[in-house]
């Protein structure tokens, strides 16, 4: 599958860029390839740089106030000191590393609502930046993450939201300065006591840790809050383990069910 997006960079006469992905659909830590081809208009025209941007939309909160804006979380030079002459075709082959932290938004071939995530190409000229237009790209899960994502499906939860949040979770070799949640309601059996459960995925080469965090009810006699797992395995034991007694098992203790 070829994605491509054409960008008129220098205004009337001057050249076009198109962003061309051999395949858009990727999954954490493998690699985005394909090329920036360069079309020369009417005169000459100097680059300084071409650069392309991992971007996803995060949630901040400051103080009171809560927004969302554009976060780069990967940058990657394709070239630089580049002269377009007019007419001449151009072209920059490249492939950029995802990092193993970033978020999904692709799930068992659905979009996950709320999530976006793209690649943007930027072009500086005589020290002025052109961002360009975002390009979705499609982050399907690990194996590994998958493993207890299916685990969720099967238990009976139900997806409502994904988003990303800036900060940091304590306990985890958390790099980006943000992660995502991925929220759902609980099952039939935990719903009088949980309103929801978040998963988190921090994901290194070697490990996943998976963050599960349950927003309690309060009822008589039970103090509502938050209750936190962390559970942390290879790659390779993760695709292995039985997700649903452990997530279950979990589930119970904090609900202060009975399984």
């Amino acid at each position: 599958m070829v994605f491509k997006r054409m960008m008129r960079a220098f205004g009337v006469g001057g050249p076009t860029v198109d962003t061309v992905l051999t395949n858009p659909n990727v999954r954490p830590g493998e690699v985005l390839s394909g090329e920036v081809r360069i079309a020369g208009g009417d005169h000459p025209a100097e680059i300084d740089h071409v650069t392309l941007a991992l971007l996803t939309r995060v949630e901040v909160e400051s103080g009171d106030n809560e927004y969302n804006t554009n976060m780069e979380f990967h940058k990657f030079s394709v070239g630089q000191r580049i002269i377009a002459q007019p007419h001449q075709n151009l072209s920059l082959p490249f492939q950029i590393p995802v990092p193993f932290e970033c978020p999904l938004n692709v799930v068992g071939g659905m979009q996950l609502h709320g999530m976006q995530l793209g690649l943007r190409t930027e072009l500086e000229v005589r020290g002025a930046v052109d961002p360009g237009d975002l390009d979705p790209i499609w982050v399907h899960p690990l194996p590994s993450q998958d493993a207890v994502l299916q685990a969720f499906g099967q238990m009976g939860f139900r997806f409502t939201k994904a988003d990303n949040e800036r900060g940091r979770i304590y306990g985890v070799p958390q790099q980006l300065p943000f992660y995502q949640e991925i929220e759902f309601y609980p099952p039939p059996q935990f719903s009088g006591r949980l309103k929801q459960v978040e998963l988190t995925f921090v994901t290194t080469p070697a490990e996943l840790h998976v963050v599960l965090e349950a927003d309690k009810r309060a009822g008589l006699l039970r103090a509502g809050g938050d209750a936190y797992g962390r559970f942390a395995v290879s790659h390779q034991q993760a695709v292995g383990t039985d997700w649903t007694a452990t997530i279950n098992q979990w589930m119970a203790q904090v609900s202060g069910s009975r399984w």
